[in-house]
């Protein structure tokens, strides 16, 4: 009793605190629940009891880091329950070395179990590197894709700065050290280099695409000159399977796990938040952050 009307004091002397609290109260019981259902495989679309399950893996925005993806892949490939897997694409490219992880991961997850890719709005350059190695690749005829080459882009600023009195010195141990430093043009010599491990680069995504297509390596080669073609063009040169929609891709995928009727989609990679996070998420507050300005190699 008197635990109940310290509660009722409480509320009447502080309700917006009082009222803060009960929602947080909420948000855990719901985050709870929701991480719960999720561990068991029962969140996503399609979502029933007794049901085949389906995984998928979303590949959104550049890539960067693949560290989350090659990790949601390897737990869809070890868990038995996962007849197949949807691969969902809607990247423009990014880093080199994340796409080949990707690229790596989704391979060793195809050995094991099916694996077909649907393509949105874009899948070209890293985003097309990372996904070919899927059995079954579906495009929407309106699909951005390949893209296949590599570029590298920096800004020089040394002249700006001598026209307001600024001369900038670089010192190095070497004449290739400081090659793409905003402080000092490109001479010849690092231009060179550069361009070299550029063509380098550019010969392992074809090796790859061709290895994982099934195709000649001179057929990828005459295409991989960085241009992007629709869904549609890419049906033509081979680069995809089927054109349709995410939906008839995950039919195909049905099809080729041998599975009639409905099933549980089981998505990731989900991305990991503290309990603030999520209830800063859930109040609708939005927090962005910004990435250093710079240049890298990427498949773009």
């Amino acid at each position: 009793m008197r635990m109940e009307e310290t509660r009722f004091r409480f509320s009447q002397r502080h309700p917006f605190l009082f009222g803060v609290m009960m929602i947080i109260i909420a948000v855990a019981l719901m985050l709870g629940a929701t991480a719960f259902f999720r561990s068991m495989g029962w969140m996503g679309n399609g979502f029933s009891f007794g049901h085949e399950k389906l995984g998928v893996i979303h590949v959104q925005g550049m890539i960067m880091d693949s560290t989350d993806v090659v990790k949601w892949a390897r737990t869809l490939r070890d868990d038995d329950s996962i007849k197949g897997v949807l691969l969902r694409v809607n990247s423009p490219g990014g880093a080199i070395a994340p796409s080949q992880e990707m690229y790596q991961a989704i391979t060793a997850l195809a050995a094991v179990k099916p694996v077909v890719a649907s393509y949105g709005t874009v899948a070209a350059s890293g985003g097309y590197y990372a996904s070919v190695p899927a059995q079954f690749i579906v495009a929407n005829p309106g699909s951005l894709t390949a893209s296949i080459g590599v570029m590298a882009e920096f800004v020089t600023v040394a002249d700006a700065l001598e026209r307001i009195g600024v001369t900038p010195e670089v010192l190095t141990t070497g004449k290739y050290k400081a090659a793409g430093t905003p402080m000092r043009s490109l001479s010849n010599a690092q231009r060179e280099q550069l361009l070299g491990v550029m063509q380098d680069l550019h010969a392992q995504f074809v090796d790859d695409v061709a290895k994982a297509r099934g195709m000649d390596r001179d057929r990828i080669d005459a295409i991989a000159d960085g241009r992007a073609v629709t869904g549609r063009q890419a049906l033509a040169l081979g680069l995809v399977d089927m054109l349709g929609s995410e939906e008839q891709a995950c039919e195909k995928l049905k099809e080729m796990c041998s599975i009639e009727g409905a099933v549980t989609l089981v998505e990731g990679p989900v991305e990991e938040k503290s309990l603030i996070q999520e209830i800063i998420g859930s109040l609708s507050i939005n927090l962005t952050s910004s990435l250093p300005n710079g240049w890298t190699f990427s498949y773009k």
